[in-house]
């Protein structure tokens, strides 16, 4: 019997600063999502309230928090709040750069999606714009069409028009394409419309 080859698995890691920067990237990704799941299953589980803030290695902030990180935030500062204390301070400056942070944040999808909106509205007024045209030029080349049927009908297509039991006849010849379109056949044809 043939031995299975061993597989890889789960390795252990030396827990040290990842040198590159797209391998700190994706771990810092998957962590942060690993970490703010095993929160909210501590929320679940034991009925805590918890706030986690993060600033990523390209220095943007994440958060977690239940019920909300700014509340839990503010009744840790109220608590702590005693004159002089850093560590108050400097938690109210996070909650602080965590707030700004997110408005800036919100405010660069808002100008993206208005962007985005604008685009669209242009690009819909040119599609206007080109089927009004396209329903113009279908108009137009409908009333030809009905013009040339209507000639068709009174000269005939081999000189047998509609008017050959009559003593009085137009002439034989066939109007040519350029006389239909500039309706300079001896007649009103304006008249026949």
């Amino acid at each position: 019997m043939a031995k299975k080859p061993s597989s890889m698995g789960r390795q252990k890691i030396k827990i040290a600063k990842i040198e590159f920067k797209n391998h700190l990237q994706v771990t810092f990704s998957k962590r942060r999502s690993g970490l703010f799941k095993k929160a909210s299953e501590l929320c679940t589980l034991c009925g805590v309230e918890i706030a986690i803030i993060v600033f990523s290695p390209a220095r943007k902030v994440f958060s977690f928090g239940h019920p909300n990180v700014e509340s839990l935030i503010d009744r840790f500062l109220s608590r702590n709040n005693t004159n002089n204390n850093p560590i108050a301070d400097n938690s109210l400056q996070l909650v602080e750069d965590h707030r700004n942070a997110n408005v800036c944040g919100l405010n660069l999808q808002l100008t993206q999606i208005l962007g985005e909106v604008e685009i669209e509205k242009k690009r819909g007024e040119s599609l206007d714009q080109m089927r009004k045209t396209s329903q113009s030029q279908c108009w137009q080349v409908s009333l030809w069409l009905m013009r040339f049927l209507i000639l068709l009908l009174f000269f005939g297509d081999n000189g047998n028009g509609i008017f050959d039991n009559y003593d009085i006849m137009p002439p034989r010849t066939m109007p040519s394409l350029s006389d239909l379109h500039n309706h300079s056949l001896g007649f009103d044809s304006a008249a026949l419309f």
